[in-house]
């Protein structure tokens, strides 16, 4: 029997899928979600943490929640198509899309070779997309409950905004993302679809690489006003809120979990 928390969570026996699920940003959406109540549909192209501990399914599934993995590349429409009829036939329904999965490359313009570029795009953007179509799709579907049919959470990035220093690719496709959030927004509110989107500042997620070095931190804590840099829980936070019935006549939204870093 789940527990009180869970049944009357923010979220409770809404169905929720969240890509990139396994580590960083998406794997505290995912628990997020399901502390909430969510049953979750957990999708990325591995299960183990990036930043170690054990996979996002057993985390959930020890604290009581519901949630299944299902190994995708959302750069391929069929994977994305089968990740969202496996949702429907488990559950019954799709309420949230969280579209999170990214990558970069941390190079500058000059750096930046064509299969770079397209590697990136395809995941960051392309898989958006596929993420925001195919779940579209499944909502048009379903009545709506109190005006919405289901609600689109992108995750995009200060750096849709402002300049991403050697991440060329990173910040144009996440520019891309703020876009295509307001444009979903515009063109299927009057059919009860929900769009918007988080955008998350620098956010210490324990992922090892070039993000994680001193020189970035520096330059970090440098540009934001706030006395420490964010958390993955900061991002999940907000995603509940636009997740949640709670985030009533918002749509088109990109709203900036960074600290402060924008104002600055």
């Amino acid at each position: 029997m789940k527990s009180d928390r869970l049944v009357n969570g923010r979220l409770a026996d809404k169905v929720a899928i969240v890509t990139g699920a396994a580590s960083g940003i998406g794997r505290a959406i995912a628990i997020t979600f399901a502390s909430h109540g969510a049953r979750v549909v957990l999708a990325d192209v591995r299960e183990d943490p990036r930043e170690g501990g054990a996979p996002t399914a057993d985390v959930i599934a020890e604290a009581g929640g519901d949630a299944t993995f299902h190994t995708t590349d959302v750069s391929v429409w069929s994977e994305v198509d089968r990740l969202v009829k496996c949702a429907v036939e488990r559950f019954g329904s799709l309420d949230v899309m969280v579209n999170n999965a990214a990558i970069s490359t941390n190079q500058e313009l000059i750096e930046t070779e064509e299969e770079d570029w397209d590697r990136v795009m395809a995941i960051n953007l392309k898989g958006v997309f596929f993420g925001c179509k195919r779940a579209i799709q499944q909502m048009l579907t379903q009545d709506a409950v109190d005006d919405v049919r289901g609600r689109i959470v992108n995750v995009s990035s200060q750096h849709g905004m402002v300049s991403s220093p050697t991440n060329f690719a990173y910040g144009t496709s996440k520019a891309g993302v703020v876009y295509m959030t307001r444009q979903i927004a515009s063109d299927y509110a009057k059919r009860n679809i929900v769009c918007n989107a988080v955008a998350p500042g620098k956010i210490e997620t324990g992922k090892p690489g070039p993000a994680a070095s001193e020189a970035s931190l520096r330059y970090s804590h440098d540009r934001t006003p706030m006395p420490r840099l964010g958390r993955p829980q900061d991002v999940a936070n907000a995603a509940l809120f636009l997740a949640s019935d709670e985030a009533t006549y918002i749509t088109g939204e990109n709203l900036m979990v960074d600290g402060g870093w924008m104002a600055n």
